[in-house]
């Protein structure tokens, strides 16, 4: 069982998260006013639980204890942003870089550079300071069809016990970059429609 100061790890990370998710909505707000249409679907949180921290822990080879998770862990709170359109998340991740509050610690790009797999997803962990400490919370931002393709591989995976079958490992990837594509269109014909409403 996780020891130490369990509560107030939660507490912190808690706190972060509602800091994180207001400046989110600040964000949206924002570009929604300059480009004149809406980029964000939903946008999801949550934080991990005690046994589920206590699991990763033990999975890096750590003893379950609060001083590891706040040392060792930077996703213990976590924010999935489901965009519209691919092109809205890269406006999200500029707009995310410019706030002052936040300090981003590290930015994966599986948009730009999928996975093998064929997973495509914008990562961030920034950095919140609360009551004088950094407190992690890991951001992840998508679009619809992005979100839709990571549930469906994550159930095969779930399924095969972590070893699909090629087969099935060829056609996920086929579908991602047809995904991919999609996006891309989608976004166009939101471009057409904003031109033909000026």
């Amino acid at each position: 069982m996780m020891t130490g100061g369990f509560d107030r790890l939660l507490q912190l990370h808690g706190e972060a998260l509602a800091v994180v998710f207001a400046r989110i909505d600040e964000v949206r707000r924002q570009i929604e006013r300059e480009d004149g249409f809406e980029v964000i679907d939903q946008v999801r949180s949550r934080i991990k639980t005690p046994q589920s921290i206590e699991n990763k822990l033990r999975g890096l080879g750590l003893e379950p204890t609060c001083a590891h998770a706040q040392e060792h862990l930077r996703d213990i709170a976590g924010i999935r942003i489901i965009a519209l359109y691919a092109k809205a998340v890269e406006s999200l991740v500029r707009a995310l870089r410019t706030l002052p509050d936040l300090t981003i610690v590290t930015e994966k790009d599986y948009i730009g550079c999928p996975k093998p797999s064929g997973y495509r997803s914008y990562h961030l962990i920034v950095a919140v300071q609360i009551e004088g400490e950094p407190v992690f919370v890991e951001i992840q931002l998508r679009t619809q069809a992005m979100d839709f393709w990571a549930s469906l591989e994550h159930k095969v995976r779930y399924k095969y016990h972590g070893h699909i079958p090629q087969h099935l490992s060829d056609e996920l990837a086929k579908v991602a970059d047809q995904i991919a594509q999609l996006d891309q269109r989608m976004f166009l014909i939101q471009e057409i429609i904003s031109l033909i409403n000026e």
